[in-house]
Formats: structure tokens, sequence, C-alpha cells
């Protein structure tokens, strides 16, 4: 599915990355452990779902070959990690749905799991 029908289903704002808007995402994770985030290995576009708004989750994801993440219940993006995405080609997305209600939408929408 394109980042943008993502977007559109969960009410969500992209707020960095603006230019991978076609992107097509095929599989999900959800998760505020960035510990579990680690152990991911996928070959397959990836979209993480968390809460933990924070550089280290930038980070993470760069470690794990993640290239999008959903900020979920509101949690907002500080300037320092748009900076880092920017700099990783990542797609920051920010949603006020929580992390149930946005795996629900997405999952319902075709979107597979990774696990």
């Amino acid at each position: 599915m394109k980042i943008n029908k993502i977007i559109d289903l969960i009410e969500g704002k992209i707020v960095e990355g603006e230019h991978y808007f076609e992107e097509n995402i095929t599989r999900i994770f959800a998760s505020d452990l960035m510990s579990d985030v680690l152990t991911i290995k996928t070959e397959e576009p990836l979209l993480l779902i968390t809460g933990l708004s924070n550089l280290q989750t930038i980070r993470t994801c760069e470690m794990s070959d993640i290239k999008a993440i959903i900020f979920v219940r509101g949690k907002k993006s500080t300037e320092d990690m748009r900076k880092l995405a920017a700099e990783n080609d990542m797609i920051l997305i920010e949603t006020p749905f929580s992390m149930y209600r946005t795996s629900g939408i997405l999952y319902n929408a075709g979107i597979l799991p990774l696990y």
C-alpha cells in the first residue's frame, strides 16, 4: 500500500519524507520496545508503528533498515528527529490514533503484520 493511502486511512500527517509519498509498504511492526525492533530481519519494506518519539527511535530504525515510522497517540517528532530521518531517507508520520487503532485500520486495509 502506498504511503499516501496509509496517511489517509489513519488521518495522519507526514512530517518528514514528503518526496517518498508514493513508496509502497507491505509489512507492519508495532512496538514501543526498541530492543524488539532491533531483532527484526526482513528484506521487505517495513513500517514501524510506535508511541516512542525520540532520537533513539530514529537511530534504531536506521540500524534495522526501517524507512517509515508512524508515531501514534498524538506524539510529535522534534526538529532533531526530522533532521536525522531526512539524512537516512526516512518517512515520519504522526497520527492522533492509538497504536491498537492504527494497527487495526492498516491490517483491515490489507497490510500484513511482520509476524
